[in-house]
């Protein structure tokens, strides 16, 4: 008797229910993990502010989150780009020890001062988890790379209460100029799962409010793509200046747990010789005073520094919220001379500035949608394209690779350098299997 082929509906049935539960699994976990991380931050940003000589022991806190990474956390420096690394090319297990590692590092940063995010921190604990349930469930390696990007999508959404943004990164952020479709109902779940949490738990995120955005025209579009091309330079510059210097540390120092002391040195000097703290932590008093008021023009270029200073030479957290505030006060500053609204252009920068450092136009766009509304869509595409075009071979990312390039000439799957695109892709290094603890 010839054997009926199961209709494709029902296959999908069974699809949908695996990773159903599967992403629902990672959801919990990286929504979990994202909270407690908002209240622990929450808490060394009151303690610090409440202590301002805290500041001064920046130094130590970054020589001790060194001597940690150096004795312990070798295998795990990589951060975000051994995830997406793993994604592109599943080697080995990521090791336990990024989780705690990173959470402790991130809340250490912001306890003492440090300029970082927090995103980095979530994504990060989002992937260990994710290769937890792997393991647990002995997943093959096309399963584990799926599952490593939805516990992206599910960490970026928790930690920024943007659900549908968070599943669009995990899977835009791999490639430039490519989405990766066979992973989106994973991402997706992962990530609505992973955003109820926090409110469920007590937890929630700052709002912030764009009042008027005015009708489509000539002059606003116009307005609007140059503000484009300045929050693409800008992303560009944060890139470049973040690995250059990074570099720089790397050779001026070689003993590694020295150079986050140094850069803490440097931050605390720094911000007591301009008696201001706004460029400390995440500075979210900054960003929604960015959509209220007009601020100083080069508060930008401030958060720009000291964030650069703090991430290059090794203090752990984030780029994201950093670029936040870099984008909100810039597009503050453009509102002295372009016409729109400030709080348009805050909120444009908001997102395009984080949209050219990534590559992640459409992910930005959507969070633009989430976090102010509907209205400012059109425009937030409109800035965040230009933007992503204008940024250049550059990024936050340096595991990205390319998939469709901005400019003719890049190959398909080339990896970038530290200040672009290689000419020729690297040497695929042998990675043998280390300790999961």
């Amino acid at each position: 008797m010839k054997l009926t082929k199961i209709p494709e509906q029902c296959a999908m049935v069974l699809y949908l229910s695996r990773w159903l539960a599967l992403s629902a699994v990672i959801g919990v976990l990286a929504g979990a993990a994202s909270s407690a991380l908002l209240v622990a931050l929450d808490w060394a940003t009151a303690t610090r502010m409440s202590h301002p000589w805290l500041l001064w022991l920046l130094p130590i806190a970054g020589l001790a989150v060194g001597l940690a990474y150096h004795h312990f956390g070798k295998s795990v420096e990589g951060g975000n780009n051994l995830l997406i690394d793993e994604i592109h090319d599943p080697q080995r297990i990521v090791p336990r020890r990024m989780g705690p590692l990173i959470l402790v590092g991130t809340v250490i940063t912001h306890l003492f001062g440090g300029s970082a995010g927090r995103e980095g921190t979530a994504l990060q604990m989002g992937g260990v988890l994710a290769d937890v349930v792997t393991r647990v469930c002995k997943l093959n390696k096309e399963d584990r790379r799926i599952l490593l990007m939805a516990g992206i999508s599910a960490g970026f959404a928790s930690v920024f209460g943007t659900p549908l943004a968070g599943a669009v990164f995990g899977l835009e952020v791999l490639a430039i100029g490519r989405l990766r479709y066979d992973a989106i109902f994973p991402c997706f779940m992962a990530a609505i799962v992973a955003d109820q949490l926090p409110g469920l738990l007590g937890v929630h995120h700052t709002h912030y409010a764009v009042p008027f955005v005015p009708h489509m025209s000539v002059l606003v579009l116009g307005a609007t793509i140059v503000a484009g091309i300045a929050f693409g330079l800008a992303g560009m510059f944060f890139a470049t200046a973040t690995h250059g210097l990074s570099h720089l540390f790397k050779r001026w120092i070689s003993y590694a747990p020295m150079r986050p002391f140094v850069g803490g040195v440097i931050v605390a000097l720094a911000a007591t010789l301009l008696a201001t703290d706004k460029y400390l932590g995440l500075g979210i008093p900054t960003i929604v005073a960015s959509f209220t008021q007009p601020l100083l023009a080069y508060d930008f270029f401030g958060k720009f520094m000291f964030t650069i200073v703090t991430l290059a030479s090794g203090f752990k957290g984030g780029e994201v919220t950093p670029l936040f505030f870099i984008g909100a006060t810039l597009g503050n500053a453009l509102g002295y001379v372009l016409a729109l609204p400030f709080p348009v252009l805050a909120g444009l920068g908001f997102v395009a500035v984080f949209a050219g450092a990534a590559n992640t136009p459409i992910a930005s766009t959507i969070m633009a949608i989430e976090l102010f509304g509907p209205e400012i869509g059109s425009l937030a595409a409109v800035a965040c394209i230009v933007s992503y075009l204008f940024s250049g071979n550059t990024g936050i990312y340096r595991a990205q690779l390319v998939g469709d390039g901005k400019f003719f000439g890049t190959p398909e799957g080339t990896p970038r350098g530290i200040y672009g695109f290689r000419k020729t892709p690297p040497e695929k290094k042998v990675v043998a299997k280390e300790s999961n603890n």
